[in-house]
């Protein structure tokens, strides 16, 4: 009887509607939502997070258009998709109360509130290039190196995104 009873209860649990892999066609990064195709069907506004509740405080990872993504149903609603795991990423996006960090291609963003990290190394860089120091013969009139803090500039700028 406690075998019937254990299968009885795993048969219960049993899904109708499984996890399933398909290819994305477009991202709305904007939206946390992506399109796919089963090459059958095609399912539009699949959440990119399981969760998405008007919350500010939101992880997204953004998979590359015309890679594959499996995708689950909730509730086993085929009308409410969400992304559970990816083939290629095409970025990332965490925002957590006044903190966005955000990384692509084109570099990474970190983000307090009104700060970025990019914007603090370049008001750094900015106030080491204008550095003045007093000598036995006076005040200095030139950075002597100021071609290296314009080369480490330029760098931080490829390397981080936003002001």
């Amino acid at each position: 009887m406690e075998k019937e009873l254990h299968d009885a209860f795993r048969k219960l649990k049993q899904r109708d509607v499984d996890t399933f892999p398909v290819k994305v066609l477009s991202v709305d990064k904007s939206a946390g939502t992506c399109k796919v195709t089963d090459d059958e069907l095609e399912y539009t506004d699949v959440r990119l997070s399981a969760v998405i509740d008007g919350n500010d405080k939101k992880f997204y990872l953004f998979p590359k258009v015309g890679s594959s993504v499996l995708v689950s149903p909730i509730n086993e609603d085929l009308k409410n998709l969400y992304v559970e795991a990816y083939s290629e990423i095409d970025g990332l996006d965490l925002k957590i109360d006044g903190v966005h960090f955000n990384i692509d291609k084109d570099g990474f963003l970190l983000k307090k509130e009104n700060e970025t990290l990019k914007k603090l190394m370049a008001d750094l860089i900015t106030a080491i290039k204008a550095m003045k120091f007093t000598t036995n013969n006076g005040p200095t009139i030139n950075l002597v190196n100021i071609t290296d803090f314009i080369a480490l500039e330029n760098r931080f700028n490829q390397f981080l995104k936003g002001n």
